[in-house]
């Protein structure tokens, strides 16, 4: 079976349907409870995933045998320095190579709205994402941002 990730917009039904599974993970496992159909509601209203769309950022969508599977964005937070943002594989698909592709795509991405850094932060308990990212390159680096779910921050040059 064969990975091919593109853009897409943020909001079609299947990146739409990403993000919520997204959400849906990364809230859950930092409540340590499953995240109900409202917090998720409530998590996407306000996100700032509009960014994710030229000038400032791209979104990108994986799918795997024809079927949505992964997803990602990146942002531009200077003309130089990208972010890597809501990067998601589904569960069933996780081992079978999708990760780097989408990281190598999101990548080029970064690359065409003329990025020569990519920077990301992270949880702690996100260990899969944690493990790809040093995989694919990524060092971490000092924090760049604050915030509540920002335990750990990765950078690469591109």
């Amino acid at each position: 079976m064969t990975w091919i990730v593109a853009p897409e917009p943020f909001d079609t039904p299947d990146a739409y349907a990403l993000r919520r599974s997204y959400y849906g993970e990364v809230a859950g496992r930092y409540w340590r409870r499953a995240a109900t159909r409202q917090e998720i509601d409530d998590g996407l209203s306000s996100d700032g995933v509009e960014q994710l769309a030229f000038p400032t950022g791209e979104f990108l969508v994986g799918r795997y045998a024809d079927e949505p599977a992964s997803c990602g964005g990146v942002l531009l937070l200077d003309p130089a320095t990208a972010e890597l943002t809501r990067v998601y594989t589904r569960p069933g698909q996780r081992g079978t190579g999708g990760g780097g592709i989408l990281l190598a795509a999101l990548e080029d991405a970064a690359r065409r709205l003329g990025a020569t850094r990519m920077v990301l932060n992270t949880r702690l308990d996100l260990v899969e994402a944690r493990g790809l990212y040093v995989r694919q390159g990524y060092e971490e680096i000092p924090a760049y941002a604050t915030g509540p779910y920002m335990e750990i921050w990765y950078g690469k040059h591109l």
